[in-house]
């Protein structure tokens, strides 16, 4: 068993201990963010720099109530929109066996996934969309860097909410499937936006 000192955080020895551990102590980590709280930080970083790179913005929201945690624009003048735009709900997890060969399997909370695909029947004004971040299980390896480069072994997968069901009958969880050809990098987010800005529909 691994003393206190060997847990320590600030270590990467220590911080890969901690990140084997279940859930709940891993969220009990002093002085330092819960892991749950660093998946979410860094869902939300990763999205920024490919969005970026990408040549578009980040808006952001005081509160994620109505099930978006980002939007995303674009100052582009397409045929039929100027500045597109679409809301992002973020998810993280190190979840692995969520991976298959064809997509990416995540159970999503009724309330939440409902207000994902509000709006599906025509009247969203701003398209909505998810994106899911898998991230190595060991945390030492979410982030690395050195003189020449930043590398991250994270990816991110995502879908329209239009390819979602409009309605679930579960009262818990519903569970949708996010294609492993969606891969969220600058060339599919330019042609997010560029689907949205032809009035394509969800791509």
């Amino acid at each position: 068993m691994a003393s206190e000192s060997e847990d320590d955080p600030s270590t990467l020895d220590g911080l890969a201990r901690i990140d084997a551990r279940g859930s709940d102590d891993r969220d009990l980590v002093d002085g330092q963010l819960p892991m749950t709280a660093r998946e979410e930080q860094i869902s939300l970083a990763f999205t920024r720099m490919i969005t970026y790179a990408a040549g578009c913005a980040v808006k952001t929201h005081d509160t994620d109530y109505e099930g978006v945690d980002l939007t995303i624009t674009s100052s582009v003048e397409y045929q039929k929109i100027l500045g597109p735009q679409f809301d992002l709900q973020l998810k993280a997890t190190i979840q692995h066996d969520r991976l298959n060969d064809e997509h990416m399997t995540w159970p999503m909370k009724v309330k939440p996934y409902r207000k994902l695909v509000r709006g599906n029947d025509g009247k969203r004004h701003i398209p909505a969309y998810l994106g899911v971040l898998l991230l190595p299980e060991d945390a030492t390896e979410w982030v690395k860097v050195d003189e020449n480069r930043l590398i991250t072994e994270s990816r991110m997968f995502w879908q329209a909410a239009s390819a979602f069901p409009s309605e679930t009958t579960s009262t818990t969880t519903h569970t949708v499937h996010l294609p492993r050809s969606n891969l969220f990098t600058v060339e599919q987010l330019l042609r997010i936006m560029e689907a949205i800005g032809n009035n394509e529909g969800g791509v």
